[in-house]
């Protein structure tokens, strides 16, 4: 653990935190109470869409414009240019990309096409989490920044990348937010009111599919209906996930309830907050 007591982490001149938990449980919320000018705020998500995924992104951009024929002229004579806007709080070009499964009538994708987007975001992901040794280091001696938030995403637990956590066990102290069983349930049903798309495991997806075919009586996963899969599988999702996040906490850091995010309204807060879980 980076900071094996209370003491030495509110002491400490130079802080670097990574937040890890379910997308909803309240981590970019918490680095956005954060004075901006102490604390340096990495989105993995940000820099997973900005740096690793950004061609394959725009690609999959061109393709759909392509199909309208007065886009696709003006852009085979580069008449105009396509780029995207993701910003810490705008991910939506990841998702858009991600996809799901299903129906392509109802602008699902084959499985074999998900699974290939999938394992390109499971590479982005371990690179940006690897990067953030070097951001750490860029942030305090190029920015001035003498701390440091890792604002991870909801798919950190997925990677099956050990070496991954372990370094950021050693440059950062892992705070899992923890949701209590109502944060938990508002959670799965803001998720299901807005489905969106999201990286988990291949084993994980093979181990449902066959289930949801068979309970729907669907020949193929070309028949699903996307948003009616997502709804039917999220809340396994969050089932499959919460001993994942606890086994890394147990192991490499501490957790903190993720109903307390709430009441945080400074840095002094969640200096507090964090301590109250260390010896």
């Amino acid at each position: 653990m980076k900071y094996p007591d209370s003491s030495k982490f509110r002491n400490s001149s130079v802080k670097a935190v990574t937040l890890l938990g379910m997308s909803g449980s309240g981590k970019t919320t918490l680095a956005s109470k954060l004075p901006r000018d102490r604390w340096f705020h990495y989105s993995g998500d940000y820099r997973i869409g900005t740096r690793y995924l950004d061609e394959p992104i725009l690609d999959n951009v061109k393709r759909e414009a392509m199909k309208v024929p007065f886009l696709a002229d003006l852009l085979r004579t580069d008449s105009i240019y396509l780029c995207h806007n993701i910003t810490i709080s705008n991910l939506a070009p990841i998702a858009s990309f991600l996809g799901m499964i299903g129906n392509p009538d109802r602008n699902g994708l084959s499985v074999e096409e998900f699974k290939r987007r999938q394992e390109l975001h499971r590479e982005a992901e371990v690179s940006a989490m690897y990067d953030v040794r070097e951001f750490i280091v860029k942030a305090r001696d190029t920015y001035g920044y003498p701390y440091f938030i890792n604002d991870a995403g909801g798919s950190l637990c997925e990677l099956n990348e050990s070496s991954v956590i372990q370094q950021l066990a050693e440059d950062t102290l892992i705070v899992y937010l923890k949701p209590s069983d109502m944060l938990l349930d508002q959670i799965v049903e803001r998720s299901l009111l807005n489905p969106k798309p999201m990286y988990y495991q291949n084993q994980f997806l093979d181990n449902v599919m066959p289930q949801y075919l068979k309970e729907q009586g669907l020949k193929s996963p070309l028949e699903i209906v996307p948003d009616q899969f997502f709804a039917w599988m999220f809340p396994r999702l969050v089932e499959h996930r919460l001993p994942l996040y606890q086994a890394i906490a147990d192991q490499y850091g501490v957790v903190v309830e993720a109903d307390k995010i709430d009441d945080i309204k400074d840095e002094d807060d969640f200096v507090e907050l964090v301590c109250e879980s260390l010896p």
